[in-house]
Parts: structure tokens; sequence; C-alpha cells
């Protein structure tokens, strides 16, 4: 699991607490991880995309948005 964040590791980039990450993970929600075994690990790359999917965009914003049709 070479190059991954372990729970801590990936606590500690997204501000949380690792106990915060693993009740995530039992109820299915919070970032992508990668299980072997006992093991997690997280990919960095999975956590921006994470973050990026938190991003709550303003009414103010939202009206400057095309529609969809």
């Amino acid at each position: 699991m070479q190059g991954l964040l372990n729970t801590k590791e990936a606590a500690e980039r997204l501000r949380l607490s690792p106990g915060t990450l693993e009740v995530w993970r039992c109820l299915g929600k919070g970032p992508r991880y990668i299980k072997i075994g006992r093991r997690v690990g997280y990919d960095a790359n999975d956590l921006d995309l994470y973050v990026e999917s938190c991003k709550i965009i303003p009414l103010e914003e939202q009206a400057n948005l095309p529609r969809p049709r």
C-alpha cells in the first residue's frame, strides 16, 4: 500500500479526526478508500476529489449558471 495515506494521515489532510473517517467507512460515506486485508489506505487524489464534491455553490452563483434543458 505504498503511496497511500493511512487513516491518520488522511484525517490530518482533511482536518478531521481519524475516528470520523472510521465511522464514515462503517456508514458507507466519506472519501473512497482501499482495503487490503485489515489495512485501509486513501489515495490523495481521491481525497481531493471528495473535497471538491463537498463544495456548495452559493445561490448567487447558481443564478449565473446555464440551466439544463
